[in-house]
């Protein structure tokens, strides 16, 4: 257990109930905004996805030949 988790666990296991709730509440918030920025980033990647169907893609070989690799 690294040395975060086992200071958190001590901490929690002095914190009053209330604390203990404003705590949870938030984590799941926490929780919560990741999950939005996870679909946003699969939304991002389908919607490039889709725009390299439309528009194409440029060839590695030409990306290092204009960058001078």
């Amino acid at each position: 257990m690294t040395d975060t988790k086992q200071v958190i666990i001590q901490e929690l296991q002095q914190a009053s109930e209330d604390t203990l709730e404003e705590i949870l509440k938030l984590l799941k918030i926490r929780k919560a905004e990741d999950k939005a920025e996870d679909e946003e980033d699969i939304a991002d990647f389908h919607a490039a996805l889709e725009e390299a169907k439309i528009a194409g893609t440029v060839p590695w070989s030409e990306v290092k030949k204009e960058l001078g690799l």
